[in-house]
């Protein structure tokens, strides 16, 4: 057959026909626009119940909630009565009513009634902007038929509710009722249902004045119809005849901007996001973080944060991410939750439970707190004190530096960025050589974010360690969400894990400790029945102030400080953040305490004055329940057997006295510099008795010097005279009675016995300091004389 050519096509009317019919039908097919409305929406914040947390404005300056999916039957009943009764019974179009408007009209002189029904509304404002002719009439006639196709009148009446004006710059039933009556459309009356069902009519009307007049009499109107098609009865209808109409637009809640913001951002815009945040929490910490604001500010702090996080789920509670305020120079708009700030000492909590886990301590092992430098590094405890020797755990509790300093250059700095990696923290992405040691003291940066998911990760850990059959998951790892529909499984069980629940048991168990002696802070205004892991920090400069509680149940965290990063006096983790934390806390449901995880646990004697693992040498033992890892740390370096005379009162040896005649003694012995701060700070220490005259010692460690150290570098200025300052140096020794003689280069300039401090005047270069005492002893130190600038 041949083909037909455009000539013969042309000849038959009939394909001429057909064509054009198929061409009208694949217009009418695809003249409806997908989607129907291209406008931007609202972005939308809600709690787990589906309250409204926060809102912000569409791109185009209206307030336009995301389409809902359904509507209340209150205001179906209304919109349909008011606009179109016979909607679920035409096809988009109501040819009886565009009849009936037709003849009022004509009767009138004017229009008096348009005719149009939900579906041609509704393809009206879709085209908005479009003129109204004849021409667009039949255009919005034949795009409403079509539109009936596709959708179903459920979504038909969904999308005009959503998208129907309401006055000014409100669009949809959800913004009205939010605007106009501070709540969600299924909880209003009837009467305020009615007023928003006959708004869209006209807009205007919204605003006071004569306009409220014209818009009570239409609501009351379609009050009296809904009655009298028996939709509410008579008493229903005139309580909603009395109640009043809404005056100006109310304000949306903001509840939780900065997590709007920050879900924004996460690519939600124009979106209702459904979080996990619970609003009676949120509500609550809000107040307490605008409570303590009043008073921070007073000191120019301008700026604090909190987050809470439910253990069990790692969702997050509460998400305060900065003090109330609209002054951007004061930074209230920046999140604090998600910025990195200056981590203080709110990371020491996880050396000492990797310590434990890997057999380098036990919780309370003695660990030196004296003077410390390291390759020039000086680390000081925030006190400016030191305790010569502390528990470890008792060094947790209290933030000391010195001793988490020497923590960590025993453990490796390498090995515990790694590890905190590992626990999920984000910004700690600098190699260990560019931190060093200080890195448990500040120099990384952290965010509550990540600390909060860090040590929810472990109390979920320790509880599903005890509460189980004594198994690790590498799932109970993972960061906090505040995502509603969060989940996690448990997919892979081990017998091993990051960090070990006896570890992190002996950890929380030292953080509990309430009345710690930090100076400026009364503790015990913040004890209470529960039991609380806590841990604060402030970063040098006092610029940043942190806290973190830990319970079964929940992980809070804390931050305060200015965003701008200005230090404040008084701005430390104790006095700030903690009382914030401890005012979350009693806002929250009580919680339990952690289960002992005994299978990870083995009982062993340790020394009950050190700390260690008790040795032969140890004549007081306390037999305690530690970390299977326990087992194998080092037995006790400082008790000591010592050789008496048969008195108990000198020392001797085989060299001047008869063994014979010898008792033994067991005696815990601190090295020098320890001891002399150590015994300060406990007058019950015991140190050993002197030697027996005519007994020489043949301990070369009786001796230290505490100032300076070796290879020192010392910046001395001088005095108004141009005479270098005198520096005071600084000895220790193990026997209170000897007498250390001093040198410097080889020149005698003085003795010291007890308290061994020799004021020193030197020239600028390198020098050599030199300490013998009255038995032989000697020790020397190198260190650098330098020209102070100031």
């Amino acid at each position: 057959m041949k083909p037909l050519s455009l000539k013969t096509f042309l000849k038959r009317p009939n394909l001429i026909k057909l064509g054009t019919c198929i061409i009208l039908l694949i217009w009418f097919w695809f003249s409806l626009p997908q989607p129907i409305f291209k406008t931007p929406y609202s972005s939308l914040l809600f709690d787990k119940n589906n309250e409204l947390l926060a809102a912000q404005i569409a791109p185009d300056g209206q307030w336009r909630f995301p389409a809902s999916d359904s509507i209340p039957y209150k205001y179906e009943q209304a919109l349909l009565h008011f606009e179109d009764q016979y909607f679920y019974y035409h096809p988009g179009v109501n040819p009886i009513a565009i009849g009936r408007a037709l003849v009022q009209n004509i009767t009138a002189n004017h229009i008096v009634s348009g005719g149009s029904t939900i579906t041609q509304q509704l393809i009206r404002m879709s085209r908005n902007g479009k003129q109204r002719n004849l021409y667009q009439k039949l255009i919005e006639f034949i795009l409403s038929i079509r539109l009936e196709l596709s959708y179903s009148k459920k979504e038909i009446l969904n999308l005009y509710a959503s998208h129907a004006p309401f006055g000014g710059n409100v669009v949809g039933l959800e913004t009205a009722s939010w605007r106009y009556y501070g709540r969600t459309s299924s909880k209003l009356s009837w009467g305020e249902t009615a007023t928003l069902a006959v708004l869209p009519n006209s807009p205007s009307l919204i605003y006071p004045g004569k306009n409220h007049e014209i818009l009570l009499a239409k609501r009351n109107r379609l009050l009296n119809k809904l009655a009298k098609n028996d939709i509410i009865d008579d008493l229903t209808c005139e309580l909603a005849k009395a109640e009043g109409l809404p005056q100006k637009p109310k304000a949306l809640p903001q509840l939780a901007p900065n997590l709007l913001t920050r879900a924004i951002n996460d690519g939600q815009q124009g979106k209702s996001i459904k979080t996990s945040i619970d609003i009676h929490i949120q509500k609550s910490t809000n107040r307490i973080i605008k409570q303590h604001y009043e008073r921070l500010r007073e000191n120019q702090i301008q700026n604090a944060a909190a987050l809470i996080i439910e253990v069990k789920t790692g969702k997050a509670l509460a998400y305060v991410g900065n003090t109330p305020g609209v002054d951007i120079h004061s930074g209230h708009q920046v999140d604090l939750i998600t910025s990195n700030r200056s981590s203080g000492s709110i990371l020491k909590p996880f050396l000492y439970s990797l310590m434990i886990k890997e057999s380098q301590v036990l919780p309370h092992s003695l660990l030196p707190d004296i003077p410390t430098q390291i390759s020039g590094y000086a680390p000081k405890n925030f006190n400016k004190k030191y305790d010569g020797a502390v528990k470890a755990s008792d060094a947790l509790a209290r933030s000391l530096n010195i001793p988490a300093v020497l923590m960590l250059q025993k453990y490796g700095v390498d090995k515990f960025r790694n590890k905190l990696r590992e626990l999920g923290f984000t910004s700690i992405n600098r190699s260990a050589d560019n931190y060093g040691l200080s890195l448990i003291l500040g120099g990384a940066e952290v965010n509550l974010w990540d600390l909060g998911s860090a040590y929810a990760s472990l109390s979920r850990m320790l509880q599903f360690y005890t509460e189980g059959s004594s198994e690790y998951s590498p799932d109970l790892y993972f960061p906090a969400s505040y995502k509603s529909s969060f989940t996690y499984t448990i997919k892979n069980k081990s017998f091993n894990d990051l960090m070990g629940a006896a570890p992190v048991y002996h950890t929380f168990d030292a953080l509990k400790e309430m009345n710690r002696p930090v100076d400026g802070v009364n503790w015990n205004l913040y004890k209470s029945s529960r039991k609380i892991a806590w841990k604060t920090g402030t970063s040098f400069g006092h610029r940043d102030a942190w806290s973190v509680g830990i319970t079964p149940q929940y992980v809070v965290a804390v931050w305060v400080g200015n965003a701008d990063g200005e230090g404040r006096p008084g701005l430390i983790g104790g006095a700030t953040a903690a009382p914030i934390l401890f005012d979350i806390f009693k806002s929250l449901p009580s919680s339990t305490w952690f289960e002992k995880p005994y299978d990870d646990m083995v009982k062993i004697a340790v020394c009950k004055k050190s700390g260690y693992k008790a040795s032969f040498n140890c004549s007081e033992i306390d037999s305690l329940d530690v970390a299977i890892s326990g087992e194998r740390t080092e037995v006790c370096p400082y008790c000591k057997q010592i050789n008496l005379d048969k008195t108990g009162q000198y020392r001797v040896n085989a060299n001047c006295y008869r063994v014979n005649d010898m008792i033994q003694k067991s005696y815990m012995i601190l090295p020098p510099a320890m001891e002399w701060y150590y015994q300060r700070k406990n007058p019950l220490y015991q140190s050993q008795p002197p030697f027996l005259e005519g007994c020489m010692s043949s301990d070369n460690e009786s001796i230290d010097i505490i100032y300076p150290k070796n290879n020192a570098r010392l910046f001395i200025p001088k005095n108004f005279g141009g005479i270098l300052e005198r520096t005071v140096f600084q000895a220790a020794h193990s026997t209170a009675s000897s007498t250390i003689y001093w040198h410097i280069d080889n020149k005698y300039i003085g003795s010291t016995k007890g308290v061994h401090k020799k004021e020193v005047v030197t020239g600028l270069g390198k020098h050599t300091l030199t300490l013998i005492d009255d038995k032989g002893v000697l020790i020397t130190r190198n260190f650098e004389v330098l020209l102070s600038e100031k």
